[in-house]
């Protein structure tokens, strides 16, 4: 809702919420508009949800529009309309609140602070308690968790890029190849990874699909250079396809996991077209297809012996590879 529309929002509530209400005369008068302008003023307050009603006082000619006084959160100077919460919204909005904690330390999370106890004000007081309740529910783990203070003004950019489709120059360091770069991106979505915050992002040069890692972006320009989104990309299948953050080529595996991990394995989605072979000692055989050899490798290896790569044999080859130069190393010591 733009600026303009909002002030005029807040305008009517303003007039419906007094104890006369007010007319469509007074209505148009107050805002300044046309009466035909007025029954969208109230089409548009009764589409938010708070319920509108019209009534004659007495020998009164023309009718009064108000808001119902039980819908009404007395304030000093202003009357306005109570915003009722089911108790399942308000635990959707204390996890949402949560799931800021990607952004602790930074003006980001001061924000979105300032913003929930903005809203806090047009709660009923049962209301504001049982929101206050959730926060000894629900706790966020931090350890692992990347830092964003300092980087307000990249993400912004990053932001304003995304909703104008513009491109952006940017310094970025490659953590595998520990190299320093320079590239025109064009920005397209922010996702949440572990703790992290990424960019999905068009390299201008290639018109390839890249992920970045936003604390590694060292510098920012935005560019006066519009971008078309890509026709073909689609954000939540190239994350579903990824086994963890390395979009590539799809590898078909097969992995073998012992009794000890087999439970933790079922209870968990890993690919869209995973398939689980169960055995009579308990053990399981996950095959599925997906992109990110490397991270497949990594989480393999992170179950230790629990866990053998069966298929493809090449990528099995790599695992042994690793593990020799594991040994040695260890022997070495």
């Amino acid at each position: 809702m733009r600026g303009k529309n909002l002030v005029q929002l807040i305008q009517t509530l303003n007039l419906l919420s007094r104890p006369m209400g007010a007319t469509r005369k007074e209505l148009a008068e107050g805002l300044r508009i046309s009466q035909r302008s007025v029954s969208r003023s109230i089409q548009t307050i009764e589409g938010i949800g708070i319920p509108v009603y019209d009534d004659r006082t007495g020998l009164e000619r023309e009718k009064h529009w108000r808001i119902d006084s039980a819908y009404l959160s007395r304030m000093p100077n202003l009357d306005l309309p109570k915003i009722a919460l089911s108790l399942p919204e308000i635990i959707s909005l204390s996890m949402l609140a949560g799931e800021s904690v990607i952004f602790k330390g930074t003006e980001i999370s001061r924000h979105i602070a300032a913003a929930i106890a903005k809203l806090m004000l047009f709660l009923p007081e049962d209301t504001q308690a049982e929101l206050s309740a959730l926060k000894r529910i629900f706790i966020c783990k931090t350890m692992g968790s990347k830092t964003y203070s300092g980087k307000e003004d990249t993400i912004r950019t990053l932001t304003e890029s995304i909703l104008n489709r513009t491109a952006c120059n940017i310094t970025y360091h490659a953590f595998y190849k520990d190299e320093i770069k320079e590239e025109d991106i064009g920005p397209l979505h922010f996702y949440e990874n572990r703790g992290g915050l990424y960019l999905f992002a068009q390299k201008m040069k290639t018109r390839s699909i890249r992920s970045y890692a936003v604390e590694r972006i060292l510098r920012i320009r935005p560019l006066n250079r519009n971008i078309i989104y890509p026709p073909d990309f689609d954000p939540e299948e190239t994350l579903n396809s990824a086994f963890d953050l390395t979009h590539g080529d799809p590898v078909s595996v097969k992995i073998r996991f012992s009794p000890a991990v087999a439970r933790y394995i079922k209870e968990k989605t890993w690919a869209r077209d995973q398939t689980l072979t169960e055995h009579p000692d308990g053990s399981l055989i996950l095959t599925m297809t997906s992109s990110g050899r490397r991270d497949i490798k990594s989480w393999v290896l992170s179950f230790g012996k629990d866990a053998l790569l069966l298929e493809p044999e090449d990528l099995k080859q790599e695992i042994l590879a690793d593990l020799e130069k594991s040994l040695e190393a260890m022997q070495k010591k």
